[in-house]
């Protein structure tokens, strides 16, 4: 191989690697972009979980503080009930026991009190909680829209770098050597577009493996050579 034909193969080594390197670039924002999506729309599922199980809780506890002072109330009515017929006992063992029943049921009413005004402040704190909820939510879906809008944006862009390169890639390895090419695409099918790799301080730079003296005489003869270690195409650094 003449020194001029050496160089180019070289040259086309190089750019089929940046090239390959490129386009895995832009593969992977692709995919990226699907998964961005799908993990935002989790995270709005999450959070509609999170503040649909806050509003549940809630209404459990509004029920029952309901139901709290439905019993209030009707503890009230029988106190009153209860002082009326005191008042009209005939006998002072009649009394005491309306009495005793009265402070009973004034112990429990006190008791229902206690815990409808705890109930109350735990439904202002619900109240509270489901504000904060309902904002995070709101601010996920914002969040996804504009990650769904962003990636609609450049999915398009992407891809036509990726046809253009595509294109180039098709051309450069077009201009290979025959033998070279054969090696070439020998190796991209086993590597795809992981297949090349320089020569960097007589180490291959994909394995970070020494390269043989010998294999690096071959590679500055022009010949092509994949490294013993990791298969990669060689070539020489610029």
């Amino acid at each position: 191989m003449s020194s001029t034909s050496f160089n180019a193969a070289v040259s086309i080594l190089r750019t089929l690697h940046r090239i390959h390197r490129q386009l895995t670039d832009l593969k992977e924002r692709l995919d990226r972009g699907p998964r961005r999506v799908r993990a935002a729309e989790a995270n709005v599922k999450r959070n509609e979980d999170a503040l649909e199980k806050i509003r549940a809780e809630a209404k459990v506890l509004r029920v029952a503080t309901d139901h709290k002072q439905l019993q209030l109330k009707a503890g009230e009515d029988k106190i009153k009930d209860l002082r009326r017929k005191l008042n009209a006992a005939v006998s002072n063992r009649e009394y005491q026991a309306l009495l005793d029943q009265i402070a009973a049921d004034e112990m429990t009413n006190s008791i229902l009190t206690d815990e409808i005004l705890e109930a109350l402040e735990e439904s202002d704190a619900f109240v509270k909680n489901i504000a904060e909820a309902d904002g995070t939510l709101a601010a996920a879906r914002q969040k996804a829209e504009e990650n769904h809008a962003e990636i609609a944006r450049q999915e398009p862009l992407l891809r036509a770098d990726v046809d253009r390169l595509e294109a180039e890639l098709r051309g450069a390895e077009s201009d290979l050597p025959g033998d070279a090419l054969d090696l070439y695409r020998r190796v991209v099918r086993q590597k795809g577009e992981d297949a090349l790799a320089v020569v960097d301080n007589q180490c291959c730079d994909g394995c970070n493996q020494q390269v043989p003296l010998n294999i690096c005489s071959q590679i500055m003869l022009g010949k092509p050579v994949a490294c013993n270690t990791c298969g990669r195409l060689l070539y020489l650094p610029e």
